[in-house]
């Protein structure tokens, strides 16, 4: 891990980009630090750049509570190799879609779980870096992102703590199956009328998720049009798990 560009905000919050080989991240410290934070891992749908101010937001909010905030940029997104298998499935859903089809189960494994099985030991990686610095400790937090990532982290990563998932896109069977091994407590985010979303997908992957505390939050509006109070929640959620 090589920290590569560093800057600070007129908050005080402290942003530094970073490589882990060759996978692009960045890392948000808060402005004054007595004792080393606990990070929160903010995940997205990939594009590093282009998912950048919302990000940023994100960060800059967690670090208004004390929490150090992380993120990498995702398989085949941003300036990463793209993935033919990945496009293909990602454009057979599209046309699903705007036909009204359903989609298939094989095009939903095509698009998510080769998408799972590299992301995932990424950001376990990424997690060795982070909390080795001096001003970082766990325990760990996730937020965001594809689902199916933050399901399978929450399974196998035993420092993530606590997960708030965004019920936004497409899960695998295999990763429903997946999800009852879920045991960190969870806030889950869903919004009604996500134009991108089976919904009926995201409730039935809520009610197999095995933590014995999750909480669903469901609000109305498109994919985008999640309420800037779910970010007060949030972090409410997670100053109760990791502090």
């Amino acid at each position: 891990m090589r920290f590569t560009t560093e800057q600070r905000f007129d908050d005080g919050v402290l942003e530094r980009e970073f490589v882990l080989g060759d996978i692009p991240g960045i890392l948000w410290t808060p402005a004054s630090m007595s004792a080393p934070a606990p990070l929160i891992l903010l995940g997205h749908p990939g594009g590093l750049r282009a998912m950048y101010p919302r990000l940023v937001a994100r960060a800059r909010h967690c670090a208004a509570e004390g929490f150090a905030a992380a993120t990498l940029e995702l398989p085949g997104s941003g300036d990463r190799p793209r993935s033919a298998t990945a496009d293909e499935a990602r454009a057979d859903l599209r046309r699903a879609v705007a036909a009204g089809e359903p989609v298939d189960d094989e095009i939903v494994d095509r698009l998510v779980l080769p998408l799972v099985e590299q992301a995932v030991p990424e950001w376990r990686a990424a997690l060795d870096a982070l909390l080795a610095l001096p001003e970082i400790r766990g325990p760990v937090g996730l937020a965001g992102g594809v689902i199916s990532i933050g399901v399978r982290l929450a399974v196998v990563e035993p420092r993530i703590a606590a997960a708030v998932l965004f019920a936004g896109s497409y899960v695998p069977r295999a990763v429903v199956e997946e999800a009852r091994q879920v045991a960190v407590p969870l806030l889950v985010l869903l919004q009604w009328d996500d134009e991108g979303n089976d919904r009926q997908m995201a409730l039935d992957l809520f009610d197999a998720l095995g933590a014995e505390e999750k909480t669903l939050h469901a609000n109305t509006g498109g994919h985008t049009g999640v309420p800037a109070f779910e970010g007060d929640d949030a972090n409410r959620f997670f100053v109760r798990h990791l502090t």
